[in-house]
């Protein structure tokens, strides 16, 4: 069971991080090149779409990282796990309190400021996902290596 589900967090980790450094370095710096009067549909195309490739790799994600605190396969350094889920917190809080709101702000029209600041916020997401890539793919290895 540990090894499935170091799979499953594997894969929804690296999952993610690809998601997020594309979001962050092509899709939403392309927000501003968005002619005002389309973007409402735009924002709410990209709210629509995005969601359900996200809505399943981050549960999956969040989920594996808790199990895997319980089924640690052997060879792990248990602490890199523990690490790896004390960083999903913040990458939700950030999710809930600031790229959501910001996203719907956007949805009822462009908004410079918005933008700006989703793009500047969402850095930390991108940041925490990419640490938590080399974490998993370091407990990978320690788990192949076991």
């Amino acid at each position: 069971m540990s090894v499935a589900l170091l799979l499953a967090q594997t894969a929804a980790t690296l999952f993610m991080t690809g998601v997020i450094w594309i979001v962050q370095t092509v899709h939403y710096p392309l927000f501003a090149r968005v002619g005002v009067d389309e973007f409402r549909e735009y924002a709410e195309g990209h709210e629509r779409r995005i969601t359900p490739v996200v809505g399943i790799a981050m549960p999956v994600e969040a989920v594996t990282a808790v199990l895997l605190l319980r089924f640690t396969p052997a060879g792990v350094d248990r602490s890199l796990l523990v690490l790896g889920a004390i960083l999903l917190v913040p990458i939700w809080l950030s999710t809930a309190l600031l790229q959501v709101p910001a996203h719907r702000r956007l949805s009822a029209g462009y908004d410079d400021r918005a933008a700006s600041k989703l793009v500047l916020t969402n850095w930390l997401r991108t940041s925490l996902w990419s640490v938590r890539s080399v974490l998993i793919l370091v407990v990978l290895a320690q788990a192949i290596d076991a």
